[in-house]
This record gives C-alpha cells, sequence and structure tokens, in this order.
C-alpha cells in the first residue's frame, strides 16, 4: 500500500484508499492468468478448472473488495509457484528456485500463511541439498529484506504485535459449519445451513477424491506439482479448522491450491497413456468425447456459480452518508474511532491537532497491549485501557460502529469518563453514531 500512502499526501486519504481498493482488485485478478500459466502444459481441461474457479471462488472475490492481504498473499505464491516449477517438475536451475524462493518469502512476510508452500516445496527439494539451500536462501531474502527494517526500527513492539499478539490471541471460537461453508463458496446464513455445511465438506472430499481417483485410475505416482497442490490445500484446511478465529476473506487463501489440485487430477484422469485404466475401457473415441464433455460441463459450471452463489459479487454492502458526517467533522480535527477506514474514506483520518491519538487500528491495539484479548476483555489489562484513555482525552470527536464493544476496551473509569466529556451528535449517518466533546459544534 505505499504507492497508496504516498498518493494520500497529495490527494487526500480517500483517494489513497480508491487506489489501494484497485490496486487490491489488480492483484487478485492477476492471480488468474498465473495460475493459468502454472497448468497451460496440461491443456484445456486443467486452464478451464483452475483459471475459472480462482476467478469465480467466492472468498477471493470479497477479499479482493477492500486492502486486504489475501489476493497480495495468493498473488506472491503463485508467482513463486511459476518460477519453482518447471512444467510438472521443479526447476533445476537454483537460479529459478532461488527467485521463486524470494516471491515467496515475500508472501510471507504479506502474511505467515506462505509458510504452507514454502514447506511443500522445501519437502520436494530434497534430497537435493544444493536446490534445497538455493530455494531457501531465496524464502530468507524475500522475508528479511522487507521485514527486517521494521523489526530494526522497534525490535520489542515487532514481537508483541507481529509475534506475540497473534499466538496468544483468544476470542469466541467460530463455528466449523460457517469455515466449511466458506471453504466451499457457500453462501452464509441460509435457511439450509446444515445442507450447506454437507455441501462444503462434499467439496472438499470431490477435491481429494479428484486426487485419489486420478492416482488410481493412471496407476502413476502424481508428478510434484500435483503433490504441491494437495499438500498445500491439505495444510491451509488444516490451519482453518485448528485457530478459534476464522473470517470470511480467509478461505481465499484456499482458491488457488484447491484449484489446483481438482484441475490438476481432472487433467490426469482425462489424459490419454498407457496405465489409464479408464481410457482403456472406454477406448479412445469414447475417452476423447468424455474429456470434451468434462471440460465443457466444468466451463458452464463455472459460469453459473455466481449467480447461484451470488453473494461475494452482488452482496449488499453497507452505503454511509459521507457529505453529511464531512460536515458534521471538521478537517483536520482529532477524532477517535473504531474503525479508522471510517475516516480515511472520507478524508477525516489525518489531524493537525498537537497531542492526537495516533491509534491507526482499534483491534490490533487490543490484541498487542490485551495479550491478545478483544475489546471485551482487553480493559481488564491496564495499558490497553490507557491506550483507550488518551485517544479519548486528545479527541474532539468520536466516531463509533456498532462492532464498538469488540474493539473499544470499555471499563466503568473510561465509560465515566466518555459519558462525561462527550455529547451525541444528531445527523444521518446510521449505523454509525457521532459524538462531539462538550463545547465543540454540534454540540
Amino acid at each position: 500500500m505505499a504507492p497508496a500512502a504516498l498518493l494520500a499526501k497529495l490527494a487526500g486519504t480517500d483517494a489513497a484508499m480508491a487506489a489501494g481498493r484497485i490496486l487490491t482488485a489488480a492483484a487478485g485478478a492477476a492471480a488468474v492468468p498465473l495460475a493459468g500459466r502454472l497448468v497451460r502444459h496440461r491443456g484445456l481441461t486443467a486452464l478451464t478448472i483452475v483459471c475459472g474457479l480462482l476467478a469465480v471462488y467466492p472468498s477471493a472475490v470479497q477479499s479482493a473488495h477492500t486492502v486486504l492481504l489475501e489476493p497480495w498473499l495468493v498473488l506472491a505464491c503463485l508467482a513463486g509457484a511459476v518460477a519453482v516449477f518447471d512444467g510438472d517438475r521443479l526447476a533445476t536451475s537454483t537460479r529459478r528456485l532461488a527467485w521463486g524462493g524470494a516471491a515467496l518469502g515475500f508472501a510471507g512476510a504479506v502474511k505467515v500463511w506462505a509458510i504452507v508452500p514454502v514447506a511443500v516445496i522445501a519437502v520436494l527439494c530434497l534430497p537435493g541439498t544444493r536446490r534445497l539451500l538455493a530455494f531457501a536462501g531465496g524464502v530468507a531474502a524475500g522475508f528479511l529484506i522487507p521485514v527486517v527494517p521494521f523489526a530494526l526500527a522497534a525490535p520489542a513492539r515487532f514481537w508483541d504485535s507481529v509475534i506475540v499478539a497473534q499466538l496468544v490471541r483468544t476470542d469466541v471460537r467460530i463455528p466449523f459449519g460457517y469455515r466449511v461453508q466458506q471453504m466451499a463458496g457457500l453462501a452464509v446464513g441460509h435457511p439450509a445451513a446444515a445442507v450447506l455445511a454437507v455441501a462444503g465438506a462434499l467439496f472438499v472430499l470431490l477435491v481429494f477424491g479428484s486426487f485419489a481417483a486420478a492416482w488410481r485410475v493412471t496407476g502413476r505416482r502424481p508428478p510434484p506439482l500435483d503433490v504441491f497442490a494437495a499438500a498445500s490445500t491439505l495444510l491451509v484446511i488444516g490451519i482453518f479448522l485448528i485457530p478459534d478465529d476464522f473470517y470470511y476473506h480467509y478461505a481465499g487463501f484456499l482458491a488457488p491450491f484447491a484449484g489446483l489440485t481438482l484441475g490438476l487430477s481432472a487433467a490426469r484422469l482425462l489424459a490419454a497413456g498407457p496405465g489409464n485404466t479408464l481410457a482403456a475401457r472406454l477406448g479412445p473415441a469414447r475417452f476423447a468425447r468424455l474429456g470434451t464433455a468434462v471440460t465443457g460441463l466444468a466451463g458452464l459450471a463455472i459460469l453459473v456459480l455466481p449467480f447461484a452463489v451470488p453473494r461475494a459479487e452482488n452482496a449488499p454492502t453497507p452505503v454511509y452518508p459521507r457529505s453529511a458526517l464531512e460536515a458534521a467533522i471538521p478537517s483536520g480535527a482529532c477524532v477517535a474511532t473504531d474503525q479508522a477506514s471510517l475516516l480515511i474514506a472520507i478524508n477525516r483520518f489525518s489531524s493537525s491537532v498537537p497531542g492526537c491519538s495516533l491509534m491507526v487500528d482499534a483491534t490490533g491495539t487490543d490484541y498487542v497491549l490485551g495479550r491478545g484479548r478483544n475489546g471485551l476483555t482487553a480493559g481488564t489489562v491496564p495499558a490497553a485501557e490507557a491506550a483507550w484513555q488518551q485517544a479519548f482525552r486528545s479527541a474532539q470527536y468520536v466516531l463509533l460502529t456498532p462492532y464498538q464493544y469488540l474493539r473499544v476496551a470499555w471499563t466503568p473509569s473510561l465509560t465515566r469518563y466518555f459519558d462525561a466529556n462527550f455529547t451525541f451528535v444528531d445527523g444521518d449517518w446510521w449505523p454509525l453514531v457521532l459524538y462531539a466533546r462538550n463545547g465543540q459544534p454540534g454540540t
């Protein structure tokens, strides 16, 4: 987001947010041809399934709507895979392995989940230590070059916020059914939620069933590219099921690996060869027609999916009255909020008031200072309460969302201070709530 942040200096934070969203959407779109480049040697069936699923997979679409991490993570992982694999096999060039490792290392700097494809490729490099060292060296460089400057600038805070807070964070456990629905790309909140959970489980079985069927029918061990896809899919599903937290956009990271597994397995099943028992049973002509039919049906199904599961593309999003909020909050005012993106969108994020709080991430502040707690329980930690006390004491206005109780570390003393010093500002900005310090315009 550095280019967008630079734009904010010239055109305001609202323009920067728009640019960031466009950049992220472009990153999500760029992953589709990259995935196609990875599998094009396997034919039209693999291309149709892999590119099609990645293009319409609901969580991938949703995560590309704003400045979330998953599109960039997927893009860097696929770039690394394209460099590392030469057709179905690992590249023999140590230079390609190093560059692929660098891309995957940078993906790890974006989000630690990149350790999954890194670990799988590292195992595939064995027993050749030369290839492994080249790949590991690239991973280390790709990760450390962007990360070390931040770690050196504030070592203790970096360790607490990036490592410790994420490892110890506690929250309400997200139900298993919701996770499966999201991983399968199915709508949430449907009256037949149990049915959708079962359908999601069937999708997962389809992915791995196709892999097993391709292995059995062809009678040959899957090549490294297929192993990479299937092993990564299995590990990603595992990391999505174990922790308490799970958000809708997480599943965007599953899309490329599940699509690769399904597409590559289908291509292996439909590839004529001496060991393919299905081809021998059907005969050349019928087997060729089967391949054409499967490819056509896969393409048709992918075209229909966005209409069958329209939530990702067409779900209504709240539209906040920007002009009303801009009129109510003077430019340059000091505003405290539980969701900084709202201030960025109305160009009220930057303050000219000396001593204004620099809190830019309410949830992250709770996790770091509250030792992994969110707003509901972070107030029991003095450091978290003190951060919110400082934010409110310097604020002229406070803009809160319906999720404030999950983000603001409310305590009795903080509530008393807030009630004594801020007045509700009436206006047309529901479901948001705006308060102004006593004596400010609008009170």
